[in-house]
């Protein structure tokens, strides 16, 4: 399976998602039989709008953006995903995150700066995080991802 072809599955998963800031999703696959094993988008938690409470005014203070919304992230559902039903191969595997526009077109994800995915992603045990970074893969070791996730973050 061709990087590519990996990123437009996460591409149709981030076209699910329902969190009103950002429309991101996220699939795992094996890197040996190329499985797909866990996906999740973004969204209240367990798909129930009553959990929603991203239009409420909350003072959350020097909390970072990516913390700062009542969803779950694409990256998080995913994990949860393989944990439940394949988490033997988990640590063969690779998770292909995908954020589109509001037309459902690709775009940019930047570099790491999510220190709650990138740890949740080195404690499961997954392999490799990959990201699509001006308009090519970017592919992490989970233990880098973590890195260049805190890195984001450090002062000069």
């Amino acid at each position: 399976m061709k990087a590519k072809d990996c990123f437009e599955l996460a591409a149709e998963q981030a076209r699910k998602a329902t969190c009103k800031r950002a429309r991101c999703g996220s699939v795992i696959i094996t890197d040996d039989t190329h499985e797909v094993i866990g996906v999740g988008h973004n969204g209240p938690p367990l798909g129930d709008e009553s959990q929603r409470t991203c239009e409420a005014e909350w003072d959350l203070g020097i909390k970072p953006k990516y913390d700062k919304t009542c969803c779950i992230h694409a990256e998080w559902r995913a994990i949860f995903d393989v944990l439940k039903t394949n988490a033997d191969k988990i640590s063969r595997a690779t998770l292909w995150f995908m954020r589109v526009d509001e037309n459902g077109e690709w775009t940019d994800a930047g570099e790491p700066f999510c220190t709650v995915c990138s740890r949740l992603a080195l404690e499961s045990g997954l392999a490799n995080f990959a990201l699509w970074v001006d308009g090519k893969p970017k592919i992490y070791t989970t233990a880098d991802y973590n890195k260049a996730s805190y890195a984001y973050y450090k002062k000069a």
